[in-house]
């Protein structure tokens, strides 16, 4: 008897079809991983950083094949680059622009203000950078000013003018990106006479 088992062929033994089966599966899911992975799609990349309430044109975008397998729906395409869309946030540079970071301009809820640094304004601070506006109002007496608090605990910077003249005490312009329901505070500090002075957020303790 137990020379007759050891004599019997493998490939009539079940568990042989079951192993070989088994092998036939895992290369064919490998293949099917590294195939999917070698697939590209045109997606669109920010050709320049791009602050919340920028159109999205085809000026601000470039065209790049990508492997992004299925997540790939989640980013525009050319197909998908519609007229009158704009950012919803900053979209850095470099960065594929995510189906979710595009909207309507009639759901723009933000404007931009320009405002005058009193302290200087580092030079990491540029295009894109979210700061804080602080404001210090002026003491009723007309002599100096109140002390700070924070106008704006959050704001994208939309451009930035530097004046290096020597007169001008390094004075910084900033063009902010701020919410429509925040205009009317930052026109009030600047009607007002208030002190503005933009701190980058990483500076909050």
């Amino acid at each position: 008897m137990s020379t007759a088992r050891a004599a019997r062929r493998p490939w009539t033994d079940l568990r042989f079809f079951i192993g070989l089966a088994l092998i036939v599966l895992s290369v064919a899911g490998v293949w099917l991983i590294v195939g999917a992975a070698k697939q590209t799609r045109p997606a669109l990349q920010a050709a320049r950083t791009i602050v919340p309430g920028d159109p999205l044109t085809s000026a601000d975008v470039r065209v790049v094949e990508v492997a992004l397998g299925p997540v790939g729906s989640g980013y525009l395409t050319p197909a998908t680059l519609e007229p009158g869309l704009i950012a919803t946030r900053t979209i850095a540079e470099g960065e594929l622009v995510p189906a979710t970071a595009a909207a309507g301009a009639d759901a723009g809820r933000t404007t931009s203000v320009v405002v005058r640094s009193t302290v200087p304004v580092p030079g990491s601070i540029g295009r894109g950078s979210v700061v804080e506006l602080w404001a210090a109002d002026p003491r009723a007496e007309g002599k100096g000013f109140e002390t700070p608090h924070v106008l704006l605990p959050e704001a994208t910077v939309a451009s930035v003018d530097r004046d290096d003249g020597p007169l001008s005490a390094k004075a910084t312009t900033l063009e902010l990106v701020v919410s429509r329901t925040q205009v009317g505070e930052v026109l009030g500090a600047l009607t007002g006479g208030s002190s503005l002075s933009v701190v980058p957020v990483q500076a909050r303790s």
